[in-house]
């Protein structure tokens, strides 16, 4: 089961725990997240059947990134736009978080960590984000 972090109805993130995916495909997102993410559970000697992508334009105004955490545990700050702290969730090995365009967001190492990121390109290097202080320490609110 998937865990939508909103604020304000708006969603900001989607959390899938290690485990979380049940038999067949499903979908955490909507048809109209630019970024799409599933869970996918088969049978060994399931086929897919072979295809390839048409080209369809998409007009992408922002970065929405899944990070995959495969060693350690990282704390993951969320903000809103506005740049105010709202709290902070942590990721364990086989975890997958995917952020979307609607919140900010800040990271901390808590135990020596290997994760994938994956996001739109091509990266446009600095002029992609904005960044700005992390909360202090004595803010932090950890929900599990």
């Amino acid at each position: 089961m998937s865990i939508e972090i909103r604020h304000a109805g708006i969603l900001l993130a989607i959390i899938l725990r290690k485990g979380d995916a049940g038999p067949g495909i499903h979908f955490v997102t909507q048809n109209e997240c630019s970024l799409q993410l599933a869970t996918m559970s088969h049978p060994a000697g399931k086929a897919i059947q072979p295809h390839v992508h048409n080209a369809v334009e998409r007009k992408i105004l922002f970065t929405n990134e899944v990070l995959v955490i495969q060693k350690g545990i990282l704390r993951v700050d969320f903000y809103t736009l506005q740049r105010e702290y709202l709290h902070s969730r942590l990721l364990f090995a086989g975890d997958t978080l995917l952020l979307t365009e609607h919140a900010g967001h800040g990271f901390e190492v808590i135990e020596e960590l290997e994760m994938l990121e994956i996001k739109q390109g091509p990266y446009a290097g600095e002029a992609d984000k904005t960044r700005f202080p992390t909360a202090p320490d004595f803010q932090l609110h950890i929900i599990e």
